[in-house]
């Protein structure tokens, strides 16, 4: 047997070498978080990076003009400022300026440096921006990548003077920092103006290009103005087509059909100390008092904050076997066809479109509402093999990247194209010179991932959205219809007007007659195949010219 002191000195040497058996759990900011799977929010690559910071800073510009009542004017500048810190990697510059409400001073660290802060978290409204995490995100990604944050200069109505600071992200605590904050004159009456240089790489053609953004863009808002310069352009315009501020509807509450467990008790903890009817009234759509009755009275007037799990599910699952109202269709928000339809015209020379606006619905127990518009480009008519060019759009938000796994797609794919005359593969997207526009506008879109490139394509919402493609499909049906109707007749009349005088010089030589009645034969036919028009505008186009030399004439 070992002597004792060695089985203490023994024991000793294994407990300084001994590891700990579990480590503190330690917890993490928001921020904190976020900085962490940037990817998550759209900063997956150094081109998105460049896309999603643009779209977050147009979002946030849009959204407050309209939350005002301030028709947008919205400048955009995009370029190349040296070599990024990033392997292959550009430094970049973005600025977006805009004509909005403007920005209190001391609301700029919350705006552009703290995660989840946002007047529009967790309400029902059809905005573009809801959860507060983009724009931090932006400030984010510019501070990891060029020690910058973002520059803003900001000017409310009642400031005789702007606000210019740097804002940075605490990402620890999840605050943000105000830096070299100072008072500066402005030309603006009002507005904001932010500024961020990140690394990142410019893509500016094709779908996931920032001019395809900008187009999409202004086409479901055509209330917009925008100025846009990108790397190595000539600054560009693009004028608002419609006068009309889009009045935004007021917020609904979630209906409780489309909640889970674990939701349902998550959306409890918003209301604090009340009671549970009170709660059940106040945060959901369609729980009315006949509903209410159907639901165990005994936790009806408990506080909610004292309901355990085990009662939570109780209730839960007796709101489910309720039978409920759908929610009202009254908080979606509509760009209508007139709009729409001037707004289409500003993506270039067409030929040919059909808008369709569909009714306001309920899918998933979600009001929602599809508008769909399709047009044929003079650019593209030597595309016939090619695939149509898809816009997809959630609450006047393009959506550029993971478009194989969108709603909108397999809507459009699962719409037999051939019977409306467009080519099509076998469950592919359909072919021609076309560009298909859909957009999907809901107070509550449900997207696959956190950086909301992506519709879920449940089977209701698929099927609306195939609906209103189908109706779009009928008018360009009828229209090429009437084409191919129109080169059908104007084929025989090619083949008249080349045998035609064939046959009159051979009536005349059989006949023999004079050449004064060959030539009104002549006349008569050209007047029958409705040739005998050019001529005549001719003759016309001479008169009016004419006629313009004589009041110049008379004016000197």
């Amino acid at each position: 047997m070992a002597p004792a002191g060695n089985a203490k000195t023994s024991d000793k040497s294994q407990e300084k070498t001994q590891p700990k058996s579990s480590k503190s759990i330690s917890s993490s900011s928001t921020a904190e978080y976020f900085s962490k799977n940037l990817q998550q929010v759209g900063f997956s690559s150094q081109t998105k990076a460049v896309l999603t910071t643009l779209k977050e800073a147009v979002d946030n510009s849009l959204d407050a003009c309209e939350e005002h009542g301030i028709l947008p004017e919205i400048k955009v500048v995009i370029e190349r400022v040296g070599v990024g810190s990033i392997k292959n990697s550009e430094r970049i510059r973005v600025v977006v300026e805009d004509n909005g409400p403007g920005i209190d001073g001391e609301d700029l660290p919350k705006v552009f440096g703290e995660y989840l802060a946002s007047s529009k978290f967790g309400r029902g409204r059809c905005t573009r921006g809801q959860q507060g995490i983009g724009i931090s995100a932006a400030t984010t990604w510019a501070q990891l990548t060029s020690a910058s944050g973002a520059k803003v200069i900001s000017k409310t109505k009642g400031q005789r003077k702007a606000v210019s600071a740097v804002i940075e992200v605490d990402i620890k605590n999840n605050k943000g920092i105000l830096k070299n904050r100072e008072t500066i004159e402005w030309d603006r009456p009002n507005g904001t103006r932010v500024e961020f240089v990140f690394d990142g790489r410019v893509q500016v053609n094709g779908e996931a290009g920032l001019l395809n953004y900008l187009l999409g863009t202004a086409l479901v808002n055509p209330h917009v103005t925008f100025q846009y310069q990108l790397p190595d352009q000539e600054l560009q315009t693009v004028e608002r087509v419609s006068d009309a501020v889009p009045q935004i509807p007021e917020a609904t509450e979630p209906h409780p059909h489309t909640m889970k467990l674990g939701e349902f008790i998550a959306h409890s903890h918003l209301f604090g100390r009340v009671k549970t009817d009170v709660w059940l009234k106040r945060g959901f759509s369609r729980l009315g008092d006949a509903a209410m009755d159907a639901l165990p009275k005994g936790l009806l007037n408990q506080n909610v904050d004292s309901l355990s799990n085990a009662d939570f599910e109780k209730l839960f699952s007796s709101i489910q076997s309720v039978e409920l109202k759908a929610p009202s269709t009254s908080s979606v928000l509509s760009i209508g066809e007139d709009a729409l339809s001037k707004s289409i015209q500003r993506l270039g020379k067409i030929d040919f479109f059909s808008v369709v606006t569909r009714k306001p619905t309920i899918c998933d127990f979600k009001p929602v509402q599809i508008e769909v518009a399709i047009a044929r480009l003079e650019a593209r008519l030597s595309e016939n093999d090619a695939p149509v060019q898809v816009l997809r759009f959630a609450n006047r938000v393009p959506l550029q990247f993971d478009k194989s796994a969108c709603a909108i797609v397999h809507a459009i794919t699962s719409v037999n194209w051939r019977s409306y005359g467009l080519g099509q593969p076998k469950e592919s997207l359909p072919q021609g010179p076309y560009i298909m526009a859909v957009s999907v506008v809901s107070p509550f879109i449900k997207f696959k991932n956190a950086s909301k490139e992506t519709i879920d394509a449940s089977d209701e919402l698929v099927e609306e959205i195939r609906r209103a493609l189908m109706q779009a499909g009928q008018k360009l049906s009828r229209h090429i219809k009437a084409e191919e109707k129109a080169e059908d007749l104007e084929e025989k009349k090619r083949y008249i007007e080349q045998f035609g005088p064939i046959l009159v010089e051979g009536l005349v030589r059989i006949t023999g007659a004079k050449p004064e009645i060959k030539k009104r034969a002549e006349e008569g036919l050209m007047k029958i195949l409705g040739r005998d028009t050019s001529h005549a505008e001719k003759e016309l186009n001479a008169a009016t010219a004419r006629l313009e030399e004589q009041l110049e004439k008379e004016r000197e």
